[in-house]
This record gives structure tokens, sequence and C-alpha cells, in this order.
């Protein structure tokens, strides 16, 4: 049983026992059923007082990486740092307040993506700001075809 704190006790544990309750056999299909929410909003419907977002992804991440699927994991983080700084989809114009909004995701993207994936996320980071994508896009999950061309699958 936990205390209330998210590091205190077997938390992973805790994590699966919460994850296998919602239905699913992993924390990817977990996440995967929710392609636009937040870390934070994952973390707080598994647990709202005793899961952190910290935990989530780092989950997600040993996950991928047993499976091959790590640049996935990093193309449905940008969805997920999108939809929530950016809304309504690619803004059409760049004033203060949305260029503010766009390096947000971009960062916190980049500073929730593995070591050995922070070269090809810069070059993507490079591609969109030298090519915006379509105003209004929206990413609904990692498979978006826009994604898909700024980080193709390389994992077997």
């Amino acid at each position: 049983m936990s205390d209330g704190h998210p590091f205190r006790g077997n938390w992973v544990a805790r994590m699966y026992e919460r994850v296998r309750k919602c239905g699913y056999d992993s924390l990817t299909a977990f996440a995967e059923a929710r392609p636009t929410a937040s870390l934070e909003e994952l973390a707080d419907e598994l647990g709202p007082d005793d899961i952190a977002a910290v935990q989530v992804f780092s989950g997600l991440v040993a996950e991928a990486e047993r499976s091959g699927k790590v640049t996935r994991l990093v193309r449905g983080q940008l969805v997920r740092e999108l939809a929530e700084n950016l809304p309504d989809g690619w803004p059409a114009v760049l004033d203060d307040e949305v260029r503010f909004a766009v390096a947000e995701a971009l960062g916190f993207w980049s500073a929730y993506t593995p070591e050995t994936h922070k070269e090809r996320v810069k070059q993507a980071r490079a591609a969109l700001r030298a090519t915006p994508p379509p105003p209004g896009w929206r990413p609904l999950g990692p498979d978006d075809e826009l994604l898909l061309t700024l980080l193709p699958d390389e994992e077997v």
C-alpha cells in the first residue's frame, strides 16, 4: 500500500497494478489509448497522489527499449507535448505568445527524449522550424504521416 508519496514503496509494482486494473497489459497500451494525454494526466489517472509523470515516462521508456520501439515513443511524446501546448494545432502565425508555446512544446519534447534519440529529435526540430507544418496540424498519435516523415522508425 502506498502512503501518498510517488517514490515510496514499490512504485513500479503499484503503477503496473493500476495499469492492469484499467484493463491494460502494458503501460504502453494504457498510454497509447490516450495518445494526446500529457504525462501528468496519465499519472493522475493511475494515482493522483502516488504516481508521478516521470515514473510513467520511465516505464514507457523501459517498455519501448524492450520492444525496440523507442522512436515510436519519441513521436508519441511529441504528440503529447503539442496537444498540451498547442491544443488548436500548429499556428498559422508565430507571434511572441505562440512562439513561446511552440518552444515550450519542443523543449519539453527534447527533455523527455532518451539520449539515444537526442540527435534525431534535434534534426526533427530543425526541420519543423525550416518548413513549418500546415496551420492547424494536430497529430493525434505517433503514426501521424508528418511525424513518420520527421522520425521514421529505424528499430527492428
